[in-house]
């Protein structure tokens, strides 16, 4: 395996690099508050940087997180490049890539996603029915790609987005007929630890196009499942490689702050004890990165990679929250301070831990995973 970066993804990478760090800066953040910066989405949308995910790959697409993650930006680019770009590059019909992929790439259509599956039932008319408590990024979006209770996958056109322009500077989609039904589509926002524009999505009879289109429905349940799936490991993937922006960026900090404040006369990063915990943290975060490497290229290649996406999504939740928790106390009394750039990573990292699932539960799933593979063989 090489994961040296082509020199696409390495072009993206250092331009992502340099919009994330002009306009992430920590004033900026908190001038942007608990909402999403439609700024900064903006000058990513018009460099190109969501579009070109669909040439530089997961991979790729790991890179440009990395960068988000350093800076904390307040943007859904994980989420509309993993459950809109790749999701219907992958999955949707030749009509949905030819309709939605344009609009993803410049920004103008922005997708969440809500998978796991959730109870979502699906009525005779392909309607969907069913709450979801949490869908991140739901008040930016303009289309939700939803998870029924049999994994086939839907996208829904959000009731915010038939209505007025969103915050990310999204303009009103024409109505039609069927969209004119999606008033039975209804959200709330919800606050999370990490200020992710989430909301609870609330689906009532709602109008609802399968991923694949029409001929979609005529699949089995082994293809249906296949692309649940794979959609859920990519964004596994995807995130662990955010967990890694986000603990570099937290480490980043701390190094800093423990070489510039003395005590004694004496930097702190001169203490052993200092070092030590320092070093826990670069190797914990260096183990999340190569492990969301490894998966996302192994996709990229066309190998197996189911156990890869959860082996990348154990270390970025189990480590991850050490990590973060190292960057605050490696702050001192500082890293009390709510208003301290180092709590932003704490936030994230959280939130991140948290929606990757506990480690607990995704090393029981890897387990379970492994053991079907060795039965099947």
């Amino acid at each position: 395996m090489d994961f040296t970066p082509t020199e696409e993804q390495a072009a993206a990478r250092d331009l992502a690099a340099r919009i994330f760090g002009d306009l992430s800066t920590h004033e900026r953040l908190t001038a942007v508050g608990t909402g999403s910066d439609a700024e900064l989405w903006k000058a990513l949308c018009e460099a190109g940087l969501l579009a070109a995910v669909e040439d530089i790959g997961l991979l790729g697409l790991v890179l440009l997180l990395e960068e988000q993650g350093r800076t904390t930006a307040q943007v859904p680019f994980a989420a509309s490049c993993v459950y809109g770009l790749l999701a219907v590059s992958a999955h949707g019909s030749a009509e949905q890539r030819e309709r939605l992929l344009p609009g993803i790439g410049d920004g103008t259509v922005v997708v969440s996603g809500a998978l796991p599956a959730a109870v979502v039932r699906v009525g005779a008319d392909g309607e969907l029915s069913g709450v979801v408590p949490v869908v991140p990024w739901l008040r930016d979006a303009t289309h939700v790609l939803v998870a029924d209770d049999e994994r086939r996958l839907w996208l829904v056109r959000t009731a915010d987005a038939m209505r007025v322009p969103s915050r990310m500077g999204v303009p009103p989609f024409e109505r039609s007929r069927e969209q004119g039904r999606s008033r039975a589509c209804g959200s709330e926002p919800v606050e999370l630890t990490a200020p992710w524009s989430a909301g609870r999505l609330t689906l009532d009879g709602t109008p609802a196009e399968r991923l694949g289109g029409p001929d979609g429905d005529d699949a089995g349940a082994s293809d249906a499942a296949a692309a649940y799936d794979d959609v859920l490991a990519t964004a596994r993937i995807a995130f662990a490689g955010l967990q890694a922006g986000v603990c570099a960026g937290s480490l980043a900090r701390a190094v800093t702050y423990t070489n510039s404040r003395e005590q004694f006369g004496r930097p702190l990063a001169a203490k052993q004890a200092v070092q030590l915990r320092a070093a826990d943290a670069y190797m914990d975060t260096e183990a999340i990165r190569v492990t969301a490497y490894e998966a996302a290229w192994r996709r990229d290649e066309g190998l197996d990679y189911a156990t890869h996406a959860l082996t990348a999504a154990w270390w970025a939740s189990e480590a991850g929250q050490r990590v973060v928790h190292a960057g605050q106390h490696l702050h001192g009394g500082m890293g009390a301070d709510l208003d301290h750039p180092v709590h932003r990573h704490f936030l994230w990292g959280r939130q991140l831990d948290a929606y990757l699932g506990c480690g607990s539960e995704v090393l029981q799933e890897l387990g379970e995973l492994i053991v079907q593979g060795e039965a099947e063989a």
